[in-house]
């Protein structure tokens, strides 16, 4: 519960502080995913995910801004690696005029738990098709997660997991972009095919031009079938 209080009050000062930036832009990011496991070396990811605005360029509104769907097909290459192929569709002109966009995914994930904490690498390249151009984009995350109680995670348990990332998206006819991610969420088992998570991410965009400062609340409902 000390976990909980903290991370809530740690998300409700930065969001006040920063409520009045025009560069300032806060969302709500509901999720639904589901893993299908199709044998120990294979498995796919589905997910559903809503976007929308609560604070926009500082000022408060609620507007929707994107649906997202996407799916990952893994293939575990060693007992701690594994490497995946995705695709997404963002449906965002029906909501803000914004591009819609599909996205292809290349990963390789690499994990090591040599105690309680497991900590986790991430690549990824991206390529972001919208109607007038198509974005290169590079991924690094580096992520932990570990057990709040004991030292394995069982049933009615919470977790918790942190991330930190950043991304290079290179555009055919303008300057790259650097961008700084910094995630922190915990989540529960609530049954043996269900978890549940809450958290915030806090983004750096294009911080080496002008920064835009983004905050998100999440929350995902991960089904494991």
């Amino acid at each position: 519960m000390c976990c909980i209080r903290f991370l809530l009050f740690g998300l409700l000062f930065t969001s006040h502080l920063l409520l009045a930036q025009e560069n300032f832009t806060g969302y709500f990011q509901p999720q639904i995913a589901f893993n299908y496991e199709v044998s120990p070396f294979y498995s796919h990811n589905f997910s559903l995910e809503n976007r929308n605005y609560f604070i926009q360029e500082g000022r408060s509104q609620f507007q929707v801004r994107h649906l997202h769907l996407a799916h990952f097909s893994n293939l575990k290459i060693k007992d701690n690696q594994s490497i995946a192929l995705g695709i997404q569709y963002r449906f965002r002109e029906t909501f803000d005029e914004g591009s819609n966009e599909i996205r292809l995914t290349q990963q390789y994930n690499i994990t090591n738990r040599p105690f309680v904490v497991r900590f986790g690498h991430r690549l990824r390249a991206e390529q972001r098709i919208l109607k007038s151009l198509t974005i290169h984009r590079f991924r690094y995350r580096f992520s932990l997660d570990f057990p709040l109680q004991g030292e394995r995670l069982d049933i009615g348990e919470a977790y918790l997991i942190g991330n930190v990332e950043t991304l290079l998206s290179v555009p055919k006819s303008t300057n790259p972009e650097y961008d700084q991610r910094f995630t922190l969420n915990i989540g529960w088992l609530l049954n043996k095919e269900l978890k549940f998570q809450i958290g915030a991410e806090y983004r750096f965009e294009d911080f080496m031009e002008g920064t835009q400062h983004v905050l998100f609340f999440l929350s995902t409902l991960n089904f494991s079938l």
